[in-house]
């Protein structure tokens, strides 16, 4: 007790926190509601709701333009909300009938809940107005949108706006092993064509906009804790051809059954066990610019035994702008015969978070023998507000080496608007029996600080030469880094523009490798205006050291968003500017790079997007074309019900001259229980003549692959 009231006194905001506000006590009620989004049923004339609900986007603390109503309620097995959503202009609410977790774009609102009220981490679960889900686990600055739990809902559109219901089974979430059980909560709204989003709680405009610190308490008794028991088997079967002369010839086909299961130890402790999964990709990765890169493209996991609970293995200290990504990048492990995770609290306010699998299929397996085993251990210690220490493990072992590394990260609150956050990891790596050991060390830190009207971050960082990680994703090692970035906020009175967002950065590295300094400065200008438009202008300032040399990397960049109407979206990015060759013998250039994007609402249960990005290079020396790339990407998705999809991809790349098609049928009744079929063909511009490929004018099917799935989750 003498430790806080030092902290308070030294910290008077630090002793703030959403413990402070009255709790809020949801009815209980013996007669559940019937989730059909309308509210009819006898509990939402009793229940308790709130309203006066005040934005936190693009503003924070204005009157929300349209009236919202949020109602709570609770029985021994189930959390219930229910939102009445008025609209003074009911026929211009965004909503469309879309496959789960695609309506981020439209109207919609959302239950944020702090399960276990201790402002580490919040589930957050979406519904638009005709009741499609979305879902996803937030820590501070990352929203992790992959992750995917079983609740339902329902929505209407009517007369005077729209009305949504919501379940949200306690097996779903995990929640502190107690009597009496108090979870935090923000309800939120977000309406599309205003750009305006808010909550109630109103969020405190000296917070930024901090969720996590900011949520209403809300207690509960008397919640069963039945034993969770889930038992998903899988089955799939995959088919491939591939081009054998001028005849597609079945090369790989696959038949297998898998197995996974979650035991609740304790309503806040799972395991997952996993055998003989399926891991494979229900759709293809977007396609990337693959050419003149400097580090390896990212993607992203879609793997399900992967997604829950990956929000733990985040570190504290500098994030964005820093080479070192992450720890845990589990798109590594690429083909597990078996994996266990464990994740939950130990009581108190400590969590722990970890995965064992063997990758039957590693990179680099031809070198290093058939397997790497993985070991990954997260620890975090809750302390005021949403402050926390931890530490990592992580180790990938290989028959003839190995690479392992230990760490430590936190942050601590200082007052309302300010945090401070470190980390320190350090590896060692064996690469096989004949190599040295190699030991490196990657540490960082940072100050935030975030208000209405005004962000500052500060950070520094060093990574050294030999520092590695396996198990991770590291862009650059062997640098000594230091940034400063400041953005004031204005917010002009009337008008279209709704705020105004000027920005000025500087960061300044050593390449440890040549001793050669590199710098960054920028300067940019953004507006947020109605029907969710954002434009942004930006230019920098900036050299980059690669292989030793210094070369110019100045660029200006151009880029916007709307919302044009409740159908139409439409993205636009443009750069150009001095830009390195990455190869054994860079040289400089100039690049311009641009992307674009159209979605169209065809119906209610119809979408058509259009993607497209191009990139090109050219030598400075002797202004001499390098490379001129392309990608176009087409996707139409038919939503036949809340469950049922179709979809359909095509997609052409210049430079490879390659077709891709991909066909998906997908049924998803919820997370776990799904069928998918798909469908898909690689063409190039290829023919076969005189024993040999040659270039043609016509495409022809070099590639084909068929992919069969279905699982379903039981929960006993």
């Amino acid at each position: 007790m003498r430790r806080v009231g030092l902290l308070a006194f030294l910290f008077p905001a630090a002793a703030l926190s959403a413990g402070s506000m009255e709790p809020l006590i949801p009815i209980r009620t013996d007669t559940p509601p019937l989730i059909d989004g309308i509210l009819n049923d006898e509990v939402w004339s009793k229940a308790p709701f709130v309203t006066g609900f005040k934005t936190w986007r693009p503003d924070i603390g204005k009157d929300m333009a349209e009236k919202t109503h949020a109602y709570y309620a609770y029985d021994r097995e189930n959390l219930y909300f229910a939102f009445r959503c008025f609209d003074s202009e009911p026929d211009k609410i965004k909503a469309s009938f879309a496959n789960r977790d695609s309506i981020r774009s439209d109207d919609y609102v959302a239950i944020n809940l702090d399960s276990f009220n201790d402002q580490q981490a919040i589930y957050v679960f979406y519904v638009n107005p005709v009741g499609i889900q979305a879902d996803s686990r937030y820590i501070p600055v990352n929203e992790d949108l992959g992750f995917d739990t079983v609740w339902y809902s329902a929505g209407v559109v009517g007369e005077e706006g729209y009305t949504v219901e919501i379940r949200i089974p306690f097996q779903s979430i995990r929640f502190a092993n107690t009597d009496r059980v108090e979870m935090g909560i923000i309800f939120e709204r977000n309406i599309t064509r205003y750009s305006a989003a808010g909550t109630y709680p109103p969020l405190d405009p000296a917070k930024g906009g901090n969720f996590l610190t900011e949520m209403q308490p809300m207690s509960l008794e008397d919640i069963e804790r039945s034993m969770l028991l889930e038992v998903l088997p899988a089955i799939t079967y995959s088919q491939r051809s591939e081009l054998d002369e001028d005849k597609l010839v079945r090369s790989q086909e696959e038949n297998d059954v898998s197995l996974t299961l979650k035991y609740g130890i304790k309503s806040d402790l799972v395991l997952d066990g996993t055998v003989n999964p399926d891991f494979s990709q229900v759709e293809s990765d977007v396609g990337q610019i693959d050419i003149n890169l400097r580090s390896p493209l990212f993607f992203p996991e879609k793997r399900p035994f992967f997604l829950e609970g990956r929000e733990h293995f985040n570190f504290a200290g500098p994030s964005s702008y820093n080479p070192l990504q992450t720890v845990v990048h589990t798109r590594n492990i690429v083909n597990p015969l078996a994996g266990v995770k464990v994740f939950g609290k130990l009581g108190g306010r400590s969590t722990i978070a970890s995965i064992v699998a063997r990758d039957d299929s590693p990179v680099g397996g031809d070198n290093f023998g058939e397997y790497a085993d993985f070991a990954i251990f997260r620890y975090k210690h809750a302390l005021e507000e949403d402050s926390f220490i931890g530490g990592f493990y992580t180790g990938r072992e290989r028959e003839s080496g190995y690479n392992r590394l230990l760490g430590a990260d936190g942050q601590y609150r200082l007052n309302r608007s300010s945090m401070l956050g470190m980390h320190a990891f350090f590896s060692r790596t064996v690469q096989d029996k004949l190599s040295r050991r190699e030991d490196g060390h990657a540490v960082g830190a940072d100050y935030k600080y975030g208000t209405r009207d005004l962000r500052i971050n500060v950070m520094v960082l060093d990574i050294s030469e030999a520092f590695s990680t396996e198990t991770g994703y590291l862009l650059r090692k062997g640098v000594s880094t230091a940034r400063v970035d400041i953005r004031p906020k204005f917010y002009p009175d009337g008008g279209i523009l709704q705020r105004i967002d000027l920005g000025g950065a500087t960061k300044h590295t050593r390449d440890k490798f040549s001793h050669i300094w590199e710098s960054y400065n920028l300067v940019s200008l953004a507006f947020t205006m109605p029907r969710n438009t954002h434009i942004n202008a930006r230019f920098n300032y900036s050299t980059e050291v690669f292989l030793g040399e210094e070369f110019d990397t100045s660029r200006v960049r151009f880029s916007g968003r709307s919302q044009i109407d409740k159908k139409l979206f439409f993205s636009l990015s443009v750069d150009q500017g001095s830009a390195i060759f990455y190869s054994a013998d860079p040289y400089q250039g100039e690049s311009q790079n641009v992307s674009a994007s159209l979605r169209y609402q065809l119906s209610d249960k119809l979408e058509a997007t259009v993607d497209y990005t191009f990139s090109k290079f050219v030598r400075e020396a002797d202004n001499q074309p390098i490379y001129d790339y392309a990608i176009t990407r087409g996707r139409l998705t038919y939503q036949v019900n809340k469950y049922f999809f179709i979809r359909g991809i095509l997609e052409y790349n210049s430079f490879h001259n390659e077709l891709m098609t991909d066909f998906l049928a997908s049924f998803l009744y919820i997370p776990g229980t799904v069928v998918h079929f798909g469908y898909g063909s690689l063409y190039e511009r290829i023919a076969w003549r005189d024993g040999s490929y040659i270039s043609a004018d016509r495409f022809m099917e070099s590639h084909q692959a068929i992919f069969f799935k279905a699982s379903y989750l039981w929960r006993l």
